[in-house]
């Protein structure tokens, strides 16, 4: 009776053990204060021989209202009409899964969660359609919503824990499965737009799946900035896109600006070209040797034409003060759009710009050009006596020409001062 009785508390303390260890929703470890609204998107990446090549971008939208934690998702691949669409709902208290669905090209299905799990699932492929309709007795997360629960979890060096997962496949045994918080540990995370963050690496491991993620979240803010999957021997990775960053102090109106580029009747015309001066050995600098000393940028080089507005002239400071510290600060779209290119139309390096009002522009170009100049190089002595005395000596040189590869970038701020002004320029660059 006694052996018994030590069995049965033996068993007690495994099994609460067991239980300490294992997430389910209702649990007051999620900490609401990481919990907000946001919309962000990331860009999908597959990893090959070591390089990154771009397959689609994934967008995440997360609200939290009407006593619902709702997420939003859409998976577009490039160059494809194949999109993802995907939406997880939990109650906002306890995060038990209230609904899911997922449409794609492939199939859509949708799960109502209540006291019965029930909805349906349709292939199209095979043109068949399934009835969803299961009772479990276990509480769980929706398998699409835990990612973006790990977040509100404390989370610390070595910290550990399990999730009981809903995931629904047809072929599926079972529909339950555990996911597993491996491993948490900090690191740091840089961002191209923003430096360095302290990040919480988070390793999840899918049992039924056998796939392994490496989450990185900010130790700050939650953000999920990485995401590394290795999923059937292939390796995978989301980058977040910051598609939130703005650190512009002058506000851009797109409208005012396209009219500057678009509604007048000035012309910026000009000619852009490099004064090759460059030389070696004893004729280095003496430019009236070179052989090609005016170098025209040829027909079909770009030219770039920049409203020099207040908000223009920031985002070119902000890029100087970036590229400092090897990052650079992207336009957003709108401005973008209102940056205006031209091609030099000849082999003179002549190009236009028309239809402009009067304003500031920055007017921009890099072009490459074969440069031709003459080398010197010393290929002896002669020496001269008197009188059977040493003089003094002389170098023997010669010279030959020679061709390479080289390249000019100029830029130059020009002013349209009335309407219908047409403003010459030379864009050259003494090399």
């Amino acid at each position: 009776m006694k052996k018994i009785k030590l069995i049965c508390i033996f068993i007690l303390y495994i099994s609460t053990c067991i239980s300490q260890n294992v997430l389910i929703p209702g649990e007051n470890e999620f900490d609401k204060k990481w919990m907000s609204n946001s919309v962000s998107e990331m860009v999908y990446l597959a990893i090959k021989e070591g390089k990154q090549i771009e397959i689609g971008s994934f967008n995440i939208e997360i609200t939290t209202k009407r006593n619902a934690f709702s997420v939003f998702t859409r998976l577009q691949f490039l160059n494809s009409d194949d999109k993802w669409m995907d939406t997880s709902i939990a109650d906002i208290n306890t995060f038990k899964p209230l609904y899911r669905s997922s449409f794609s090209k492939d199939r859509d299905f949708v799960i109502r969660y209540s006291k019965d799990i029930s909805g349906y699932y349709n292939d199209k492929q095979t043109k068949k359609r399934k009835v969803v309709k299961e009772q479990v007795k276990i509480q769980f997360f929706d398998f699409y919503i835990y990612p973006y629960l790990l977040g509100l979890l404390p989370l610390s060096a070595g910290y550990k824990k399990d999730l009981m997962v809903y995931d629904y496949k047809p072929e599926n045994a079972s529909n339950i499965q555990k996911t597993r918080i491996e491993e948490v540990k900090s690191n740091v995370y840089t961002s191209s737009l923003t430096g360095e963050h302290k990040v919480w690496q988070v390793t999840v491991f899918e049992e039924t799946t056998k796939d392994r993620y490496q989450y990185f979240i900010d130790k700050d803010t939650r953000r999920i900035w990485k995401i590394e999957i290795s999923a059937k021997g292939q390796q995978l990775m989301l980058l977040n896109k910051e598609a939130d960053y703005n650190p512009f102090t002058n506000k851009f109106d797109k409208e005012q600006t396209m009219k500057l580029i678009k509604d007048g009747t000035s012309v910026i015309s000009g000619q852009v070209f490099a004064r090759d001066n460059h030389n070696d050995g004893m004729l280095k600098g003496m430019a009236v040797l070179n052989v090609n000393k005016k170098q025209f940028a040829r027909a079909g080089t770009n030219i770039v034409l920049i409203p020099y507005t207040e908000f223009f002239k920031e985002w070119l400071q902000l890029n100087e003060s970036a590229r400092k510290k090897g990052r650079r600060i992207p336009l957003p779209q709108d401005a973008a759009a209102c940056i205006k290119t031209t091609t030099v139309y000849d082999n003179d390096g002549h190009f236009e710009f028309v239809n402009l009002m009067p304003g500031d522009y920055l007017v921009y170009t890099e072009f490459g050009y074969i440069h031709t100049g003459i080398k010197t190089e010393v290929i002896g002595y002669t020496d001269t006596y008197i009188n059977g005395m040493f003089q003094g000596s002389r170098e023997n040189t010669s010279s030959y020409g020679y061709s390479s590869n080289a390249s000019a970038s100029v830029k130059k701020i020009v002013t349209i001062t009335q309407e219908g002004e047409n403003v010459s320029v030379k864009l050259k660059k003494t090399l």
